[in-house]
């Protein structure tokens, strides 16, 4: 897709910043309501993923296994989400949310981006699950869908929702970079924003780097791509420098 036509398609809170995990603090935990509703604060978009459980339900981590943000061991793709609510609460006391929880809360006062998390080829029934939960959201301008595994993201062609395929700049997924015009968009790691075919196809393309995490990866990527996904940063400083680059 055409850079103009996505940035059309897509909330224009997103050109100001995207929070990594929510804005994530030393006492809001990542991935956490309080760092959601931070970020909603701040008047920010919020990056989040979610994983499927064996009841069908999606909670949102970034990790498969819970113990960093829980200091509790357990795949949440092996637990059902009564038992993940019962037996584990983040670091910040806050219980673990479900996307459905988090939605309800953000209202679409913000826009999201939703990363969706393969573990062991469920591809299908994870992409089912969240055309399920998105499926009669108000404006899909204010939902964006990643991830690093293209199969989840090909159900949504023809959905209205924008797809952004995650890449990195070396390692396994660097293989998928030809698939990049299959999706409307690329979700790239920063490191990679000089390599001379990211920036042929920045020149027509939208592109979001990730993860940029001290005012001087900011400063060094704000020119080379649209917007940036951020963490350990002033939130109003990266939303007064990105502004200026439009």
């Amino acid at each position: 897709m055409k850079k103009q036509k996505f940035i059309d398609n897509i909330s224009p809170i997103f050109k100001y910043g995207i929070c990594h995990r929510g804005l994530h603090t030393e006492e809001f935990t990542e991935n956490g309501m309080n760092a959601f509703l931070n970020a909603k604060n701040h008047n920010m978009a919020i990056e989040l993923d979610v994983h499927l459980t064996t009841d069908d339900e999606l909670i949102v981590c970034h990790d498969s296994d819970l113990i960093r943000t829980t200091g509790k061991p357990g795949i949440i793709e092996e637990m059902t989400s009564k038992e993940i609510k019962e037996n584990y609460r983040l670091r910040d006391g806050e219980e673990i949310s479900t996307l459905r929880e988090v939605m309800d809360r953000i209202n679409e006062e913000v826009p999201i981006v939703i990363e969706l998390k393969v573990w062991q080829k469920n591809y299908k029934a994870l992409a089912k699950r969240v055309q399920k939960e998105i499926a009669n959201v108000k404006d899909k301008k204010n939902y964006i869908l990643i991830s690093f595994d293209p199969r989840a993201l090909t159900p949504f062609k023809h959905s209205g929702f924008m797809r952004q395929l995650l890449l990195v700049a070396e390692g396994k997924y660097t293989a998928l970079y030809p698939l990049r015009h299959l999706f409307e968009a690329i979700d790239i790691d920063f490191h990679a924003l000089g390599k001379r075919k990211v920036i042929k196809y920045y020149q027509k393309h939208y592109v979001n780097a990730w993860t940029i995490q001290s005012v001087e990866e900011l400063m060094a990527v704000k020119d080379h791509c649209d917007v940036v996904t951020f963490q350990n940063i002033d939130p109003e400083l990266v939303k007064e420098t990105m502004s200026k680059k439009r």
